[in-house]
């Protein structure tokens, strides 16, 4: 069973940049395509970015040329750099393998961007 910690969000004004990491636990991380998703208060849980065991990247729309999604397997764990942040990306962010989330869900981590 994996599980998974993110961590990392915070405040940002627009125009700002965070970085948001998730570490898994458990077996076969390495083997897995990762993503992270989030949901916005009032809004379905919704799929931002992926990343295979090989690195390959898919991003949707919304954010492709502003965020990044990386990982470690030496460290179990997912990145995903933001940067050019909007309002809209107001949201809880989470990790889970993609594009179906396999795994329970962790806490997540709040990201907020002011005007």
């Amino acid at each position: 069973q994996v599980q998974l910690v993110e961590s990392g969000g915070g405040l940002v004004q627009a125009g700002g940049s965070l970085r948001v990491s998730c570490t898994a636990s458990g077996n076969a991380f390495n083997a897995k395509t990762m993503g992270w998703y989030r949901q916005a208060l009032g809004k379905q849980r919704e799929l931002v970015a992926t990343i295979t065991r090989n690195g390959v990247t898919y991003y949707v729309d919304s954010v492709k040329g502003r965020f990044t999604i990386s990982r470690d397997n030496t460290k179990n764990t997912v990145y995903l750099q933001m940067n050019s942040l909007k309002p809209e990306d107001t949201a809880l962010y989470y990790c889970n393998t993609a594009p179906s989330p396999f795994a329970s869900w962790g806490q997540g981590t709040q990201v907020t961007i002011s005007s």
